[in-house]
């Protein structure tokens, strides 16, 4: 008669514990922490006028909530709420709630990704809270799935919820794909056919939802005139980095067939400011910023194809560099791990009528984080380790939203990895999806640890 009443207090505890922790980063955060780029965004988002080459929706989910009321607050309490409900919605995904329970919710309430980095107005928070929202609701799906009662409003949840994420970061397409493998896995018992109907329909959905999306929170006026410009950045970079890890072996030819001084400003200028840590120290230098921007965008994808079919290896020598610092970040204050208070052009934040600097309660947030800095609780690879180790036990147990949350650990992961590809600099946001997922898995074992599918149940 006792375990239901402490199965009952743990479950209740456990909740309000994520409930104060959302409560409490309100308290801290609010209206919000800003950089540069959360108050360029807003203000696209206010204006209505594409201004910079960040994501649409992005700005367009920003402006909608400025329009409610003016400011990141109504915002940062939105988003941070998905997060945080999402947590809470782990808990009626199993059928019993341990003590450890407690424990994990006390740590994650306490840790910097949910403390901290739930009030920063960053697009990857936010596309980090949809991907988990997604999969626990696709993990409840998966528990409750039935070939003759079909959740459509559920499906459709999560096929928005992966749309917008997919807008708010293009390589959050990862997660789509994952959700769709699992997805496939839960009406597998229906037939091979419906198998592949489900998972690739899925996936269609998301991508036909995010491009309808996309083309609504599209402004009339665009002040962007390069096509892509983030993909160009990236071909530059990469360009750079080839002929950076042995100037005497690489030939620019196609750069140099229409600007030879262009080509010569790369290989002898561009290649001795080149890190990394970051592509900044490349675009901050004038002379290698016009050799670069001049030379027409089809000359400098050529060229970036040919490097890399040229010099595969001196490729992935660079390649693994930068990813080393994304995800190892060796020198994690040089990677921009946490922000407090707002900062950006004064200009900027005064015609959205946001005071730039810091309060006590930022200075004291700052000082909380200063501690766990060199810490477990900053490092993506403690994280990946944890996500890893998550998805392989759940994978053992194997109920329908075990395999769920297990395919939040690979998207994660996976998401994680396709910045070996497209990185452009170490800043520790660019992975806190993999951290914040990490730490919903282990609370989510937490809530009912799968010691007798391990063998480590205590028998009489």
């Amino acid at each position: 008669m006792n375990e239901p009443r402490t199965t009952l207090r743990a479950d209740a505890i456990a909740r309000y514990i994520l409930g104060a922790g959302f409560l409490v980063m309100l308290a801290l955060s609010l209206p919000g922490q800003m950089t540069y780029d959360s108050l360029a965004q807003l203000h696209e988002g206010r204006a209505g006028v594409r201004e910079t080459w960040g994501p649409a929706v992005y700005a367009a989910i920003l402006g909608f909530f400025d329009h409610l009321a003016p400011g990141p607050g109504l915002y940062v309490t939105a988003s941070g709420l998905l997060a945080f409900a999402a947590l809470i919605g782990l808990i009626g995904l199993r059928p019993r709630t341990s003590w450890w329970a407690v424990f994990a919710a006390v740590l994650l309430a306490l840790s910097p990704a949910l403390l901290i980095y739930q009030g920063v107005v960053w697009k990857d928070v936010l596309f980090a809270n949809l991907a988990l929202a997604a999969f626990v609701l696709l993990a409840r799906i998966a528990r409750d799935w039935r070939p003759d009662a079909r959740p459509w409003l559920a499906l459709a949840g999560v096929v928005l919820l992966l749309a917008l994420a997919a807008q708010v970061r293009q390589n959050g397409l990862v997660a789509a794909l994952i959700a769709a493998g699992v997805m496939a896995w839960t009406v597998r018992g229906e037939g091979r056919a419906a198998s592949l109907a489900w998972g690739g329909g899925g996936l269609v959905a998301v991508m036909m939802a995010a491009l309808v999306c996309g083309w609504l929170a599209e402004p009339a006026q665009s002040m962007i005139k390069t096509p892509s410009p983030g993909l160009r950045i990236l071909q530059q970079y990469d360009i750079i980095g080839v002929a950076a890890h042995d100037p005497d072996k690489v030939r620019l030819k196609d750069i140099a067939a229409v600007s030879p001084s262009a080509a010569d400003t790369i290989l002898h200028r561009a290649t001795r400011l080149y890190s990394a840590e970051r592509v900044d120290y490349v675009g901050a230098d004038p002379v290698t910023s016009h050799a670069l921007w001049r030379t027409p965008s089809e000359v400098i994808s050529a060229q970036w194809r040919d490097v890399i079919l040229e010099h595969p290896g001196l490729y992935l020598r660079h390649r693994l560099s930068v990813f080393r610092w994304v995800f190892l970040t060796p020198e994690i204050d040089s990677c921009s791990p946490a922000v407090f208070g707002v900062s950006g052009p004064a200009a900027l934040a005064a015609s959205l009528d946001i005071p730039l600097g810091q309060d006590p309660v930022d200075r004291a947030l700052f000082n909380y984080a200063s501690w766990l800095m060199d810490t477990p609780a900053f490092s993506h690879l403690t994280y990946a380790l944890l996500a890893v180790a998550t998805a392989v036990v759940l994978l053992i147990r194997r109920q329908p939203q075990d395999v769920a949350i297990a395919g939040l650990m690979i998207a994660a992961l996976g998401f994680a990895a396709s910045f070996f590809l497209i990185s452009l600099a170490c800043d520790y946001r660019y992975l806190y999806f993999l951290d914040l997922a990490a730490l919903a898995g282990l609370f989510y074992l937490a809530l009912d640890p799968p010691l007798a599918a391990l063998g480590l149940e205590r028998r009489p």
